[in-house]
Order: C-alpha cells, then sequence, then structure tokens
C-alpha cells in the first residue's frame, strides 16, 4: 500500500486527506442517525397517550422536546395544540426544516468529496503524464522506467480518485435517503398527534358546551 502511496506521488497526499474525511463524516453520520436516536420508539404513541388525557403541562413538553429529534417536532406541535391546524402546521414544518438542516450535517461536504475525488485523480494522471514527458524531453524515449513511473504515477491517481468517491457518493445518497424516510415519518407521528388533538379539542368543547 505504501508503495502504491509513492507511486502517486505529492497528488496522492490531497486524495488521502479526502479519504479520511470522507470516513469520519460516514461514521458520524451512521452513528448519529440511527433511528432509535431520531425516532425512539413507542415515543409518538406515549405522546398521543399524553394528549388524549390532556395530562400536558410545560414541563412535560421541554422534557419531551429534550428526548430526540421526533421529540422536537412533536413538541412543537403540543406547544401551539390550541391554535389553529393551518397555525400548527406551519410551526411544525418551521421546526422540521431546522430538526433536518441538523440531520444533514456535514452531507454536503460528503457530497463535495464525492465529486472532487475524481477531479484530483484526474489532476494526478496530468501531472504524472506532464512528468513523463518532461522525462522524455531530458531523456529521449530510451529510459523505459522513466516512461512505466510516469505511467503508473497517472494510473494510480485515478484509481485513488475514484476509490474515494464511489464509496462517499454511495453513503451521501444514502444518507440522503434514510433522512427523506426520516422526513416522512415525522410526517405520519405530526398527523396522528393532530388527530388527538382535533379530538381532544372537540370532546372538551362538548363538555364545556352540556357543561
Amino acid at each position: 500500500m505504501l508503495e502504491l502511496v509513492k507511486a502517486g506521488g505529492w497528488p496522492m497526499i490531497p486524495l488521502l486527506l479526502l479519504s479520511l474525511a470522507a470516513f469520519s463524516i460516514i461514521v458520524e453520520r451512521l452513528w448519529s442517525l440511527r433511528r432509535a436516536t431520531i425516532l425512539p420508539p413507542g415515543l409518538g404513541e406515549e405522546v398521543r397517550t399524553w394528549a388524549a388525557r390532556g395530562g400536558l403541562d410545560p414541563k412535560h413538553i421541554d422534557s419531551l422536546r429534550q428526548t430526540s429529534p421526533l421529540g422536537q417536532v412533536l413538541a412543537a406541535a403540543l406547544d401551539v395544540r390550541d391554535r389553529t391546524p393551518d397555525q400548527r402546521r406551519e410551526r411544525v414544518e418551521d421546526v422540521g426544516r431546522h430538526q433536518v438542516f441538523r440531520m444533514e450535517r456535514f452531507l454536503n461536504a460528503l457530497g463535495t468529496i464525492a465529486a472532487i475525488g475524481p477531479l484530483l485523480g484526474l489532476f494526478g494522471t496530468v501531472v504524472g503524464m506532464i512528468q513523463m514527458f518532461l522525462g522524455i524531453l531530458d531523456h529521449g524515449l530510451g529510459d523505459v522506467n522513466l516512461l512505466a513511473g510516469g505511467i503508473g504515477k497517472a494510473l494510480v491517481c485515478t484509481a485513488t480518485g475514484m476509490i474515494v468517491a464511489i464509496p462517499a457518493l454511495i453513503a451521501h445518497r444514502w444518507l440522503k435517503h434514510r433522512i427523506a424516510t426520516y422526513i416522512i415519518d415525522f410526517e405520519h407521528e405530526v398527523m396522528l398527534l393532530d388527530d388527538v388533538i382535533d379530538e381532544r379539542r372537540e370532546i372538551t368543547a362538548k363538555m364545556q358546551a352540556h357543561g
């Protein structure tokens, strides 16, 4: 492996740094975007039960807000549970955008790595070819080792750029899809909670009317 790095020359340095950055981002995002962390099992049902009983107070909602991104979104809906559905939807969408922004942290950097990896590999290829032709100008075509070294450097850089870019691109697309799935789950949980809130308001209104 070290021989390949040496064969690629100095253009391998930014490629290796990019590979390290991509690996770090992928590991960090996989850990941060675990389903149990984003959507704790049973949390939505538990919150709906609280809302149906009407036993919600500010401290209860604040504790919900600290649990997870889903808890933040559901707490936003509960904060404005006495307002109109449109106002609740606007508040939830605002909080949801902030949660999506946090979940997509570092993904732009990962996408950039996937895009520039092949370009850096191509740059290394160009450097290797330039060095090869400069060697030909100095020593002529008789030095086969010089030609092989230049071509080898070009191929090593090209291959390394692809090795960096392909996993980064796959991880970027997969993580984006995972976040999109979470967004759909958020919307589903909020819709269910909205139904419970509306039912609770109807029951309260009827009790007040008959009281």
